[in-house]
């Protein structure tokens, strides 16, 4: 009976603990949940915004009037996933531009926290790799959290309506950033062709692959 009853108290504390860490627990998943609304989602309209790019001039979306659209990238210098898409992303901004859907390319990273993601080496690099679009330096990380950017690269392609941008897919360029040969699931590439028939977009999120945005703690 003793060993019964040291048995039956032991049971009982192990349900107590139990009940007092699950609180915890729940407001853990709580705070995931809410951290996981922060930014935009499709159909949410992206304010503009005006951000120096390499030339040393302001770039916003609303300098471009014939725009239909946009392909708005964070990306950044040195980034492993990021390189691999350059090319990728001169080729979407050399094949929608003229379509109305330019590539605006935007580095959220803090350059004291990355220096490679500074603004003199963002001119090196566009100047190396010869970028067709802008490239603009996200200056107090104000514009990556209000559009909910948290890799690079991050896509976010837009549409206007009414003269508002509309989001309309948010995510990853494509299914596999270390080889364009091996892309099965263009993601980027099919939004903008839908938008541009007029068509709903079939693929709207997909899950951003790449290097975190660096800020400074």
């Amino acid at each position: 009976m003793k060993n019964m009853k040291i048995v039956m108290m032991a049971f009982i504390a192990a349900l107590g603990l139990l009940s007092f860490t699950k609180p915890s627990h729940d407001n853990t998943l709580q705070k995931e949940s809410i951290s996981s609304k922060k930014g935009y989602e499709v159909g949410d309209e992206a304010t503009d915004f005006k951000l120096k790019n390499i030339d040393g001039k302001m770039v916003s979306l609303s300098d471009f009037k014939s725009a239909k659209g946009f392909i708005v990238i964070f990306t950044c210098n040195h980034c492993p996933y990021a390189k691999k898409y350059e090319d990728r992303i001169i080729e979407l901004d050399k094949k929608y531009k003229a379509q109305g859907y330019p590539v605006i390319a935007i580095n959220p990273n803090d350059p004291n926290v990355q220096p490679e993601d500074g603004y003199q080496q963002m001119i090196e690099r566009a100047k190396q790799k010869e970028f067709t679009f802008p490239y603009l330096v996200d200056e107090g990380q104000k514009i990556y959290p209000q559009y909910g950017a948290t890799k690079t690269p991050h896509v976010f392609v837009l549409q206007k309506e009414n003269g508002k941008n509309i989001v309309k897919y948010i995510g990853a360029i494509d299914n596999n950033y270390d080889n364009p040969n091996d892309v099965s699931e263009y993601y980027a590439q099919d939004a903008v062709n839908a938008l541009i028939k007029g068509e709903p977009v079939k693929m709207t999120k997909t899950v951003a692959i790449g290097c975190t945005v660096k800020v400074k703690k």
